[in-house]
């Protein structure tokens, strides 16, 4: 059934409950704040702000939108676009697009106007919804994407070129508009994270957002007294199908802006969280804060916190050890999806087996997994290959794009361009993306697990490895390390940690800068290689 009925039935039977609560702890930030009607407790010294909404207006706003839509034409299969920082009126407004039979298209925050104008081409969108934080990217170009006929805006200060989103809607029935649809109606597109290139817009039907809240519920058992902390961006299918678990046990949720450890654990502490996703970058904040005395864990009440997991990159064993030191109780998931796969859950490790942390885990419910050779067929177990997974929330197609469909789609299988291996009791490790191996001197170099080792350095907060051209070894490995605040760390250093490697594994050149990441956490690896890449040629050519 549509994932829309879930919202329904919890209307219906919650109505005057608390789904979702919004909570800014950022002065700067306070102009963000669009819909009045919500209950706005203040806290001026601090500059904070929380909202609720219940799940009778979740419903009533879904509707209205909806209604506003149809009214303006917009009809079954058509594709409305949602570019918006995570807020209180994000999810009405998805779950309104989606009541009306027409595709959501999140797109990132972090775009640039060049970028969303191509992702809105490629998707061939009709209507677009923003925000505040995107009316200069807009503004120019708002007259070079003519398949977009209706651009709405939420919030205050209505630019010209567009149209108000909160008084048209605010005009329009609450009533639920009935559109009939099937699990095989299309539902949703997203973007790649575009790690690779420009992103691919990757379809998803109806069927593949209910399987997502099945295997997340099924893993993480949500019951009614659960809230889930959300912070990753809601335009990702990372923390959206995580909030999905929320929305089919009916429980609350709780929306912040912000990634500071010490926000983090206020909130949790003051909204009574249980279940938290991180991105490894933000766990290792954390635990940075504690080791340094900057937030004192003995200040929180974080009694109710049974779960954190992480998901959307490789997570290093040595993290998880060291949070179990400071939060012994906490059950630990690793979650393995893809947006292709309609996020996180399609592997994932299981609370149940913390000893195998390193792990990305078994096959999650519902899903197939096995590992190829480049002629598709399954290697032996503990040899590495490709990553290949089929369930029901395999992608529908790249829309617009057969050619990358048929790349990546087998036979019903899924490629993931993950390299992989699988150990004697099932257990699948991720070795690194296909695309990223370092082939030095004709040996395969997998730069996640230089990485792995490399972050067991006390000294090291974050570090990516890439390949350099090399004109005898045409690649060398080189590490790009962040240290935490406050280290100090030489070459020689580093090159004397790394002795217990093989020394083909040992990174030949060593470089301390700052790990891009994008906002799901991957390490923007393409930025890196343009950076770096092109200062190794220059050396190269100097040395001849």
């Amino acid at each position: 059934m549509p994932i829309t009925e879930f919202l329904a039935r919890n209307a219906k039977l919650y109505r005057q409950e608390t789904c979702l609560t919004e909570i800014n702890l950022d002065l700067q930030d306070r102009h963000n704040v669009i819909w009045h009607e919500y209950e706005l407790i203040e806290n001026n010294p601090a500059g904070e702000y929380r909202r609720e909404m219940t799940w009778g207006v979740f419903e009533e706003k879904a509707n209205r939108f909806a209604n506003l839509l149809l009214k303006r034409g917009i009809k079954k299969g058509d594709k409305v676009a949602i570019l918006m920082m995570n807020c209180l009126e994000w999810l009405p407004i998805y779950f309104g697009i989606l009541k009306t039979g027409a595709i959501a298209v999140p797109l990132n925050f972090r775009y640039s106007a060049e970028e969303i104008k191509y992702c809105l081409g490629l998707s061939d969108t009709i209507a677009l919804i923003f925000g505040p934080e995107f009316i200069g990217r807009l503004e120019s170009i708002y007259d070079q994407i003519p398949k977009v006929k209706m651009l709405l805006y939420a919030g205050e200060g209505r630019p010209s070129f567009a149209e108000s989103y909160d008084r048209l809607t605010a005009n329009y029935s609450s009533e639920d508009p009935k559109i009939q649809m099937t699990d095989d109606d299309d539902a949703v597109i997203y973007f790649s994270s575009g790690t690779t290139g420009f992103p691919k817009a990757i379809l998803h039907t109806h069927r593949s957002l209910m399987s997502a809240c099945y295997t997340e519920q099924k893993h993480h058992g949500q019951n009614r007294e659960d809230n889930f902390l959300c912070i990753p961006p809601l335009y990702h299918t990372g923390a959206k199908m995580h909030w999905f678990g929320s929305l089919l046990s009916g429980s609350k949720a709780v929306l912040l802006r912000g990634i500071r450890p010490d926000w983090i654990l206020k909130t949790v502490s003051e909204e009574k969280i249980s279940n938290v996703w991180l991105l490894v970058p933000w766990a290792q904040d954390i635990l940075d804060a504690i080791d340094r005395g900057d937030v004192k864990l003995d200040d929180y009440d974080l009694s109710h916190w049974r779960l954190m997991h992480i998901g959307a990159q490789p997570v290093p064993p040595s993290l998880i050890h060291r949070w179990k030191t400071y939060f012994p109780n906490h059950l630990y998931d690793t979650n393995y999806g893809l947006s292709e796969s309609i996020g996180p859950g399609c592997v994932h490790l299981g609370t149940e087996n913390i000893h195998k942390v390193g792990a990305i885990g078994v096959p999650g419910y519902g899903w197939e997994v096995n590992i190829v050779d480049e002629f598709r067929i399954p290697v032996a177990q503990g040899q590495v290959g490709e990553l290949r997974v089929k369930g029901p929330g395999v992608m529908k197609c790249y829309y617009n794009d057969p050619e990358a469909t048929a790349a990546v789609l087998k036979d019903g299988w899924l490629l993931t361009g993950d390299m992989a291996r699988m150990d004697e009791d099932g257990f699948i490790y991720l070795v690194d993306r296909k695309k990223d191996v370092i082939i030095s001197g004709g040996e395969n170099l997998y730069p996640v697990q230089i990485e792995d080792f490399l972050r067991a350095h006390a000294s090291i907060k974050d570090v990516a490895v890439i390949g350099l051209p090399d004109k005898r070894l045409g690649e060398i490995a080189a590490a790009i390390i962040e240290l935490k605040t406050g280290h100090q760390c030489s070459e020689e250093d580093i090159e004397a940690f790394c002795t217990s490697l093989p020394r083909y594994k040992r990174p030949k050149t060593i470089i301390f800068d700052q790990v891009p990441r994008n906002p799901t956490g991957k390490i923007e690896k393409p930025r890196l290689r343009e950076k770096y890449g092109a200062m190794s040629l220059v050396a190269s050519q100097m040395e001849n």
